[in-house]
C-alpha cells in the first residue's frame, strides 16, 4: 500500500492507474478505523480496480462543542487494518496541505437543501464542512467512483446532491450499515460508550425496526408512530435528538404518495450522540 501525505503524491500515484484505464475507487474517513469502515474498503475494490482510503480529520466539520479535539488519531493502526483489507493507497495529508489558507478563511460548499434539519438542525455548519471537505477530495484524488457508507444517511443524501449538482464524474455507491451482533451500528464514537450505556446502544436499532416493522404491516400515522419511538427510547434510557419517518431521496417529511422511505434516529446516550437508519420501500 502507498502511502501519500501530499497533493502531488495521490495525484502522480491515481494518475499512473488512469492512465493504465484502472477503475479507482474512493473511500474518504476520519480515521480511527474499525470493521465497518472495512467492509466499505472491502466493497470498494469489488467496484473496481485500485482503492484509495483517506484519512484526514476534518476541523470544518466539527462544532465549536463536539469532539475534535478529542477525535482519537489512531494512524499507525488505521495503516495496518487498511493493508489487511487490501487498500492500495491511503491519503492522510496535514492540515497544512489541506488548508493552506487556514480553516476560517477556507472557501466552502454548501448544498441548499436537506442540510439544516436532522443531523443539521443540531450541528449547524456540520454539512458545510462535510461537502467542503468532500468536494477538495474529489478534486485532488479524481476517483472514477467513491463509497459512502448508509450509516450516515444524511450525508450520503447529501453528496449524492452535490454530486449532481456540481457535475462530478464520479458515481457515489451507497454501503449497507455495518452492525454488532445486538444489531448497533460501529461507528467510532461507539468507543465513547462506558459497559452500561453499551448495553442500552441497541435500543436505538430495535426502536427503528420496530417503526419499519409497523410500516410495513400497514401503519401510516407516522406522526404517532415517531412519538411512540421517542417514548421507547426514553425508557430504555436514552436522550431522543430526533426520530423521523423522511423521503429516502429528498428527507422531506413522509407523505402518504411516498414509497422510498427513510427511519432516520439520532439519540445521546451519556455524552456520547449515536446515529442510525433504516429503510423500508412501500409497494
Amino acid at each position: 500500500m502507498q502511502i501519500c501525505k501530499t497533493f502531488s503524491e495521490i495525484r502522480a500515484t491515481v494518475g499512473d492507474w488512469r492512465r493504465q484505464d484502472q477503475a479507482v475507487v474512493f473511500v474518504p474517513t476520519l480515521g480511527n478505523l474499525h470493521e465497518g469502515h472495512l467492509q466499505l474498503v472491502k466493497l470498494a475494490a469489488e467496484h473496481g480496480d485500485k482503492v484509495v482510503v483517506s484519512i484526514f480529520v476534518n476541523a470544518l466539520q466539527f462544532g465549536k462543542n463536539e469532539d475534535y479535539a478529542l477525535y482519537p488519531r489512531t494512524l499507525d493502526a488505521d495503516i495496518e487494518k487498511l493493508r489487511g483489507a487490501g487498500a492500495d493507497a491511503l491519503f492522510c495529508p496535514s492540515d497544512r496541505e489541506v488548508y493552506p489558507n487556514g480553516v476560517e478563511e477556507q472557501t466552502t460548499v454548501a448544498v441548499p437543501t436537506m442540510t439544516n434539519i436532522l443531523c443539521g438542525a443540531t450541528r449547524p455548519g456540520h454539512f458545510t464542512g462535510v461537502t467542503t471537505i468532500v468536494s477538495k477530495l474529489f478534486n485532488i484524488v479524481q476517483p472514477h467512483k467513491a463509497v459512502f457508507g448508509v450509516k450516515d444517511f444524511q450525508q450520503l443524501a447529501v453528496v449524492r446532491r452535490m454530486v449532481e449538482d456540481l457535475c462530478f464524474p464520479i458515481e457515489i455507491i451507497g454501503a449497507p450499515v455495518a452492525r454488532a451482533e445486538d444489531g448497533l451500528a460501529l461507528s467510532s464514537r461507539n468507543g465513547y460508550l462506558n459497559a452500561a450505556e453499551r448495553a442500552i446502544a441497541p435500543a436505538l436499532y430495535r426502536a427503528l425496526v420496530a417503526a419499519r416493522d409497523a410500516i410495513a404491516a400497514g401503519e401510516r400515522g407516522y406522526a404517532l408512530l415517531e412519538a411512540r419511538a421517542q417514548i421507547s427510547l426514553l425508557e430504555a434510557g436514552m436522550r431522543p435528538d430526533y426520530f423521523s419517518v423522511r423521503a429516502a431521496k429528498t428527507l422531506e417529511p413522509a407523505a402518504s404518495g411516498d414509497h422510498d422511505l427513510a427511519i432516520l434516529a439520532a439519540a445521546y446516550l451519556g455524552k456520547t450522540r449515536l446515529i442510525d437508519n433504516v429503510t423500508i420501500s412501500i409497494p
